[in-house]
């Protein structure tokens, strides 16, 4: 069944309104109508599956009927900065890391970034990315759609250092030198339910300043096996070994 994000909390008898994008998908993409099934998402604990009740030219009317207690968020929040990348890098790393369970993306503007953040043309950007966060939310059956940041400053990123649990650092000269043990060791010492930061450098990496900074304010250096990652892979890499350890191997 087709999930959707429900824009606004259903009433007292579980009755929704879908207008809007979902409902021009709903009626003339997937040709539903009145009676189908579909899963509709109001909260993290609150997942239904819901009936079609009545179509009308601009929205529809929805019922929920059965709770779904099936759990797709990872264990952990895991919140990825990412230093500006080129071109459209930044939306493939916001669709494939949402499938793998991230939680909040923060670029950030790094020493080494390429491209330099737009502000006028920064909120129509901002409107793209939280919406391919929540196509790729609802594709893979999440029940939370990652919250996707206009990007900070390198000085902003490290003052939010106090609002995580812990912090790791993805550094590729870590990679070159043969470390091999740091991220296994950053995992281990988790608990579930735990906040994380993950930062990724650009195409470029890090500046050296801001490796000096970033480890000096509490995040973890850590190399990512033996090859060296694109910026773009680098997260995914992340998310997945995330998910092997707090939910594949338990």
């Amino acid at each position: 069944m087709q999930r959707y994000f429900l824009q606004n909390q259903p009433d007292e008898n579980g009755l929704f309104l879908i207008d809007g994008e979902d409902y021009k998908h709903i009626v003339r993409v997937m040709r539903m109508t009145e009676g189908d099934k579909i899963i509709t998402v109001s909260g993290p604990s609150s997942v239904y599956e819901s009936e079609i009740v009545t179509i009308n030219e601009t929205s529809l009317t929805g019922k929920q009927l059965i709770k779904l207690t099936h759990q797709s968020e990872l264990p952990v929040r895991v919140t990825i900065a990412h230093g500006l990348p080129k071109g459209d890098k930044l939306e493939y790393v916001i669709q494939k890391a949402t499938e793998l369970g991230m939680s909040a993306l923060k670029p950030f503007s790094a020493d080494r970034s390429i491209v330099k953040w737009d502000q006028k043309k920064g909120k129509k950007k901002a409107e793209r990315w939280n919406k391919i966060a929540k196509e790729a939310a609802e594709q893979s059956h999440r029940s939370v759609i990652p919250i996707i940041e206009e990007p900070v400053s390198t000085n902003q990123l490290s003052s939010s250092f106090h609002e995580y649990d812990a912090i790791m650092m993805a550094y590729e000269e870590d990679a070159k030198s043969g470390e091999s043990s740091n991220f296994y060791q950053f995992l281990n010492h988790l608990e579930s339910n735990a906040n994380i930061l993950v930062i990724i450098g650009p195409e470029g990496g890090f500046s050296e300043s801001e490796v000096n900074r970033f480890t000096e304010d509490g995040a973890v250096s850590c190399g990512l096996g033996p090859r060296i990652l694109r910026t773009e892979t680098a997260p995914l890499y992340i998310l997945a070994a995330i998910s092997y350890h707090f939910e594949l191997m338990r």
